[in-house]
């Protein structure tokens, strides 16, 4: 017996909010996460709050995982 499945939406059914918005925020995700990953590679360990093991695979959760990383993850250095 053969599945059915709905048939997938192509780009052009996505409702235009959403053929608006994913092309707007997607490099804004990119660099976020870029950003995030740059800063987790050339920080030490003492300067990042919690195991840097464990921010590796959170900041690829999109949306807030970079987001999150450069608002809490980072501690602020002191002068």
């Amino acid at each position: 017996m053969a599945s059915q499945s709905k048939p997938q939406k192509r780009w052009r059914d996505q409702p235009r909010w959403v053929r608006i918005m994913v092309p707007v925020l997607a490099p804004v995700q990119l660099v976020l996460t870029g950003s995030a990953a740059l800063d987790l590679l050339r920080r030490p360990s003492n300067q990042i709050r919690g195991p840097k093991i464990l921010w590796w695979p959170g900041i690829f959760i999109q949306p807030f995982g970079s987001i999150a990383y450069l608002r809490w993850g980072r501690r602020r250095e002191v002068r």
